[in-house]
């Protein structure tokens, strides 16, 4: 897509008129509409700016450069490259410190990239099948052969990441995401589709987990993202940690977690994709 083109669909993706955005931007209407019909050219400030204005994503915004005819502002490098090895460890490091609770590390479209030796209370819960693709956290959650049967509040988490889908598959304009919103809404019965307002005003959505052991724990979900990020994988990483909103789920938690070794290597024999991510490695 040539640069005019993808400017007016960000625009149009952030609801914004020529006029409210040239008016953002100091520039006059005239001008942004001959750079999206193609009749006037925009500088590589201007698209930095138009960037900025619209919120686009670090790749969206290396993509409008290019488009532009530009060379690209932000890294791209995978995340098991040289360079990035304080990031890998850096995430390693906040993960190991959640212990005993479950932590875990996601890509921008919430493929999972790390976990921590606590996850092996949720991945248990998992077909090992499911892991045969590059795992994604919110596939593991709603999947019926997933989390999904041992989520006892299943139907409030189920609209709240459908929530979270839609509206990061909105505000990024990813096809993966838009792909990933479909496939979890077929594992719904139809009455949820994450279109509608949150079921009530709590702060945060607990999620209650029943274990196999019978027990019901109450859990709290937090995210944690890198700051002033200038790399488009670093960009899109993130944590999300499960921790204990009761003391009874907390002492289980810790009790839980004694001889997780041994946990783990049961949990893990005959299943070497399982055993990659809830080792943390």
């Amino acid at each position: 897509m040539t640069v005019g083109p993808l400017i007016r669909e960000w625009r149009s993706r952030r609801r914004l008129s020529q006029l409210e955005l040239s008016s953002q931007l100091g520039v006059s209407t005239r001008h942004l509409s001959f750079v999206e019909t193609g009749r006037g050219k925009a500088s590589r400030a201007l698209l930095l700016r138009l960037a900025e204005h619209l919120d686009l994503p670090l790749r969206a915004r290396d993509e409008l450069l290019l488009a532009g005819g530009f060379a690209p502002a932000f890294g791209n490098r995978k995340l098991d490259d040289a360079a990035m090895e304080p990031v890998r460890r850096a995430i390693a490091t906040l993960l190991a410190a959640h212990e005993p609770n479950p932590a875990i590390a996601v890509d921008d479209t919430w493929n999972v990239v790390a976990a921590n030796r606590g996850c092996a209370l949720l991945l248990g819960h998992v077909e090992p099948q499911l892991f045969d693709a590059a795992p994604n956290v919110m596939r593991l959650s709603l999947h019926p052969r997933g989390l999904a049967p041992h989520i006892e509040n299943l139907t409030e988490v189920r609209s709240s990441l459908l929530r979270k889908v839609r509206r990061a598959a909105l505000l990024s304009g990813d096809p993966r995401l838009d792909a990933l919103y479909d496939e979890l809404l077929s594992y719904a019965d139809g009455s949820v589709d994450g279109t509608g307002p949150p079921a009530d005003d709590r702060v945060l959505l607990p999620v209650r987990l029943r274990t196999h052991d019978g027990a019901v724990l109450n859990l709290l979900s937090t995210v944690t993202t890198f700051g002033t990020p200038l790399d488009t994988t670093v960009a899109g990483l993130s944590t999300e940690t499960f921790l204990p909103a009761d003391e009874p789920s907390a002492a289980y938690l810790a009790t839980w977690f004694d001889g997780i070794d041994e946990r783990i290597e049961q949990l893990t024999t005959g299943h070497p994709h399982l055993a990659a991510y809830v080792a943390g490695s």
